[in-house]
């Protein structure tokens, strides 16, 4: 059984995992892996958190899975995916929304509730913006991730600070604006579905735009890179973000502290959930930082530059950029 691990970080403080464990309420299987996940996560003076190395790791070995804390299917994905655990459905699919007995139960509590709200209004208005190329590009398809935590929340199976742990983005007034009215309409869903008072307490203004600060530069689009050998997904992975092939979007807990490195060491792929494998791009030493590419590293230094600051709020230095590469 997973123990709970309380983080209290410094500047020189660092964490080492023991299997199974738990950070904050989620749990990162490691149950694959006959050994602890080699790595540390640190607090660094010059890019905050990141996460290390504690031994050599060969190319293309499994760094470590880690389950979702919050995942949803997207709103354009061109396949039915299963509610909890984002696995395709077969086309012919339309009795259960879950792929499997075992995704049913861990998602009845949460599922129940939101099936007890009418959230056409909702999903309205969050969809025709994620259908509007410009503001898809923004990350304004998340609201559908804050919906399935208030969920979540609701249920029990979640707690108000469950991402607390994330680091959040720098919002404009128009965007916080905008996330009024996202919360507004959420609100609305669950107080005409009858929800008590005391079970939506949390559901402020403040914590819905907290929440989306913090989903909006750690949320991971889920793009299922499906069977083969290990080359084949990971040309898979890279030929998906060209495709628009998203079967949703997920928030996860440890993934979310790999820092970004246009030429990264690491990389993490979806075979047929969003169950996530983190795997190394190249052969690593002991003590090197472990990064991965939040974007596409085809793309020019200047593309690459304007979208890293447009998505997340920082001009990238990395040995690439910096050659102009």
């Amino acid at each position: 059984m997973a123990l709970p691990l309380l983080l209290r970080l410094t500047s020189s403080s660092s964490l080492r995992f023991r299997k199974p464990f738990r950070l904050l309420a989620f749990t990162f299987s490691t149950t694959s892996q006959p050994n602890p996940p080699p790595i540390r996560v640190s607090l660094t003076d010059s890019v905050g958190r990141a996460v290390f190395a504690t031994r050599p790791i060969l190319t293309g070995d499994l760094i470590h899975t880690a389950e979702p804390a919050i995942c949803h299917p997207s709103p354009s994905s061109l396949h039915p995916v299963c509610y909890s655990c984002l696995a395709r459905l077969p086309n012919h699919s339309t009795v259960s929304p879950f792929c499997s007995h075992r995704c049913h139960q861990r998602s009845k509590e949460y599922y129940d509730v939101e099936m007890k709200a009418n959230w056409t209004d909702f999903d309205n208005y969050c969809r025709d913006k994620y259908l509007n190329s410009f503001q898809r590009n923004q990350g304004l398809k998340y609201p559908f991730l804050v919906k399935r935590l208030a969920c979540m929340i609701i249920s029990g199976v979640a707690r108000s600070d469950s991402i607390d742990i994330l680091q959040p983005a720098n919002l404009t007034p128009e965007m916080i604006l905008e996330m009024e009215e996202e919360f507004t309409l959420l609100r609305n869903a669950f107080t005409k579905a009858l929800i008590e008072d005391e079970q939506i307490a949390f559901l402020t203004k403040q914590w819905y735009i907290s929440v989306l600060a913090r989903i909006r530069i750690n949320a991971f689009r889920i793009e299922l890179a499906g069977g083969g050998s290990y080359e084949d997904l990971l040309s898979s992975a890279f030929a998906s973000v060209e495709a628009e092939a998203a079967v949703g979007n997920a928030v996860y807990i440890l993934p979310s502290f790999y820092n970004h490195d246009c030429d990264p060491n690491a990389h993490i792929i979806w075979i047929d959930s969003a169950v996530a494998k983190l795997k190394t791009l190249r052969d690593i030493d002991e003590g090197e930082e472990l990064r991965i590419c939040y974007i596409d590293t085809s793309m020019d230094r200047d593309a690459r530059q304007e979208l890293l600051f447009r998505g997340f709020g920082f001009h990238c230095n990395c040995s690439r950029c910096l050659h102009g590469d």
